[in-house]
Formats: structure tokens, sequence, C-alpha cells
């Protein structure tokens, strides 16, 4: 990655989805207005310019805008090392309402994709950069846009459940009933229907949750929490999932499509899930209301 310069004058344009994927990427220099992003200030220091650059080129509608208008190709640092084990691929999609994706590297080499980027060739190349990717892991519908196209490229198996099955008609592994499925050694796939009937959490090494879109890490509450304004099958469901599985999930990182990402000691992301159960039952189903999502 090359050096970014120092310069004023990064904006945000009028195409934003207010995804929140910048703000991650940001903090501090992108912030919230009117149900979009902004530019807060302008980035000081080459840690800053960074985390700008690396909003910029994540951003689904490439609303975050540097100061000659067009993004370095040189300046983009995706897939991103979280850890040594898991990357953030960036580049997310429009198609998959601007959700995170990651790469889950193995012992063995190899690769897995849970959730995808938007897709290209050149994007591609990128991630099988790190290792063959043997399998593309999709956590529900909302995210299943260019799951076939990676898959097909990585010669990958697909991954889905059954109760999303019609947004990727073709996957070459269907996950069916509540059950946990081992994957592959160390990485289970435990069905949480709830925001939709076939939403599916990954649980690798009992160290990385990648939850989809059933719960999240929230900056405004400093909790895990449960999009309940942006339900699509049922809030009630979600709760009986999370109270069939909680006691099965230990893990250190957890890995949303949507919302923060957080990395804590086990046992407390484990009294955070079982706090999150039991608020999660006291929740009604409400009208979906993308405006009130607690960031």
């Amino acid at each position: 990655m090359d050096e970014p310069r120092f310069e004023d004058g990064w904006r945000v344009d009028e195409r934003c989805m207010n995804c929140d994927v910048s703000r991650q990427l940001a903090p501090g220099l992108i912030g919230e207005e009117n149900g979009r992003a902004v530019v807060l200030r302008q980035p000081h220091g080459r840690t800053e310019a960074r985390q700008i650059h690396a909003a910029a080129h994540a951003c689904p509608t490439r609303s975050i805008r540097p100061p000659a208008g067009r993004l370095e190709p040189g300046l983009d640092p995706f897939p991103l090392a979280l850890d040594d084990t898991v990357h953030l691929c960036g580049h997310n999609s429009p198609h998959t309402a601007g959700a995170n994706s990651y790469l889950l590297r193995r012992a063995d080499g190899t690769s897995m994709m849970v959730d995808t980027p938007r897709w290209s060739p050149a994007l591609a190349t990128r991630y099988e950069a790190l290792g063959p990717l043997t399998d593309v892991l999709l956590t529900h519908r909302d995210h299943a846009a260019h799951g076939r196209r990676y898959a097909d490229r990585f010669g990958a198996r697909l991954w889905i459940h059954e109760g999303d099955l019609d947004a990727a008609p073709d996957a070459d592994r269907v996950l069916r009933g509540t059950h946990p499925t081992e994957i592959a050694e160390g990485v289970t796939a435990h069905p949480l229907p709830g925001h939709t009937r076939g939403s599916v959490l990954y649980l690798a090494d009992e160290r990385y949750c990648f939850s989809g879109d059933s719960f999240y890490w929230s900056r405004t509450t400093s909790d895990i929490e449960v999009a309940e304004n942006v339900t699509w099958y049922s809030i009630e469901e979600l709760a009986a999932s999370l109270g069939r599985t909680a006691h099965r999930l230990r893990f250190e990182w957890l890995l949303p499509g949507h919302g923060d990402r957080r990395r804590l000691p086990g046992d407390d992301m484990a009294r955070r899930l079982r706090r999150l159960t039991v608020r999660t039952r006291e929740l009604r189903p409400r009208p979906v209301d993308f405006t009130a999502t607690r960031w």
C-alpha cells in the first residue's frame, strides 16, 4: 500500500446510503448527521489518512470522496488483517446493503469467505492471494448477491440455509433445521432464524463469531444488540433462536455483517450474549425502520 498524502477537502456525496461502514473504519473523522455520513474533520497524520482511505475504498456507493475526486488504487488496504486469522474484505457491495464480509484463514493455508464484497475479477484475485478459498459461507439472503460468482471463481462450495435457499438456489451445500452443522474442522454453522427465516451464524475456533445480521456491536450502547427495527422474519423467532443457541457460543471476536466489530474476553462476550437473550425475549414486532438503528 502506498503512503497517503495529507490533503484537505474530503467530503461525502449525496449517494450515501448511511450503512455505517465508513464510520467503523474512520471513527472520529466520519460521523452521522440527518441520516447520512458526514466528514466531521479532515484527517491529520498517517494513521488518520489511512483510516479515511480505508473508509473510501469500503464505501458501497463510493460516496467518501477524496480531494482529487478519484480514489488511488495504491492506497487500497483490503483485504485488511484484523489479526493473524481474519481479514476484512472491504469493497462493500450496494447489492448486499453495504454489508461487511470476511476472509477466515485456516491452519492448512486455505481460506473461507463469509458473505461477499462487491464482485470484480480484480478483487477476487486480491482475496485469492491469501490462499486457496474452499468455501463461501452466506449468513442469510440479504448477503447472497455475489456468492455464486465468487464460489465459481474460487472453485469453492457455496453454503446457505434452506430457509433462504431461494436467494441462492444453486448453492452447493444447504444447511437444514436448527441444529449446528460442522462445516470444517473448527468451523460450525448455527442456524439462527429471526432476522430472516434462514439466518445463520458461523463460529470458528471458539474465537470468531460471524453473526451476519442476527446481532452486532453497537457504539451507541457499548453492547451487543439485535436490530429489532430491521427484522424481516420474526423477532420472537430470533429470541427463541438465541435462547436455544447462546449457551453453545464461545468467542472473543464479534464480526457482524452490519454494525461494528468488537473483541473482548470470551467470558465477557458470553455474559453479554446471555443478557442480550433476556432483553430480546421482551421485544415485540415493530415496523421496519432503517433510521432507528442504534449504530
